[in-house]
């Protein structure tokens, strides 16, 4: 069994003690996020758990945890996303300099293999046109350099909950203008900032994936990805490369290629409050849910009865 911690939200950013909480007490609660009577003990036991991918956008509050966590015998790796937007898109990230730093930091402390870079998604807009992310991308790669190995590149979807958003920032930035990169009439788009990604990263050492796109990028040498990636996690702990019995995730969309996991996260528990976000409704939807967080609980929100889970 794989743990995801988590797509849902950044567990490592703001809920690092909790979750070391958990697997101290070695189970957590599994809740549908769309019926919180719906949950279910998952064992946290480092003999039941394949390996933990970390997703996130700041992972300093966990640092302090990696030796215990390396002590108890895990296997983890860090897809960690790292944009330059402007504040109408991710209005309340730490300076882009001090988020590089602590990039540097955790690669520093695990390698670089094991610390993914998610330049995600790729916004195209009149704010962000495609020579910004030209740019962009090349100066974060020369200071990524050795950091990490693997660029993973994805286009935003337009989910309801990022319409409604956007929708909104219009209304206060009427001059906002996005355009879908991956529509077959963007052709000529896509391809000047493809070929661009694809120079960039072999002059500064990535190997690039793209996240569950539909779009063929292989033209320009991008491979579909597994974000969730069984053999990486294979070489991301303790005697490394000890191979893992894995499946395709059939719960995610058919483009994408993650290995079957279980997430532990939950929506709308996120304070970052990025524009682009699936998983947060609204700032507020954030607070009212953040005020049923009970940092003892077995689950992120709400709480459960207590008692040892069963084997998985």
């Amino acid at each position: 069994m794989i743990i995801s911690a988590s797509r849902r939200t950044d567990i490592p950013a703001f809920f690092a003690d909790w979750f070391m909480q958990r697997v101290r007490e070695g189970y957590v609660y599994r809740v549908n996020p769309f019926n919180a009577k719906q949950a279910k003990p998952v064992s946290l036991q480092p003999e039941d758990v394949d390996g933990i991918v970390f997703w996130t956008k700041q992972p300093k509050p966990l640092l302090r945890h990696l030796d215990e966590l390396d002590g108890r015998g895990f296997r983890y790796y860090f897809q960690h996303t790292l944009n330059d937007y402007p504040a109408l898109f991710e209005p309340k990230l730490a300076p882009l300099d001090a988020r590089i730093e602590h990039l540097a930091e955790l690669s520093g402390r695990i390698g670089a293999e094991r610390v993914v870079w998610r330049y995600d998604p790729i916004i195209v807009s009149t704010v962000t046109p495609v020579a910004y992310h030209i740019e962009t991308i090349a100066a974060l790669a020369e200071r990524l350099r050795g950091r990490s190995v693997r660029l993973v590149i994805s286009f935003m979807d337009m989910y309801g909950k990022v319409e409604g958003r956007i929708a909104r920032l219009r209304q206060q930035h009427p001059e906002l203008a996005l355009t879908d990169i991956a529509d077959p009439r963007q052709r000529g788009l896509l391809a000047e900032l493809m070929q661009a990604v694809q120079t960039i990263a072999a002059r500064t050492g990535f190997t690039v994936q793209s996240c569950a796109e539909a779009v063929d990028l292989s033209p320009w040498g991008v491979s579909h990805g597994a974000c969730i990636d069984a053999e990486l996690l294979a070489r991301s702990g303790p005697g490394g490369g000890g191979g893992l019995i894995h499946r395709k995730d059939r719960n995610q969309r058919p483009e994408c290629l993650c290995t079957e996991a279980v997430d532990i996260g939950m929506y709308n528990t996120c304070l970052f409050n990025c524009t682009y976000c699936y998983a947060v409704q609204s700032e507020q939807a954030v607070r009212a849910a953040l005020q049923r967080h009970v940092p003892g609980s077995a689950s992120l929100l709400y709480e459960y009865g207590s008692g040892e889970p069963p084997r998985q």
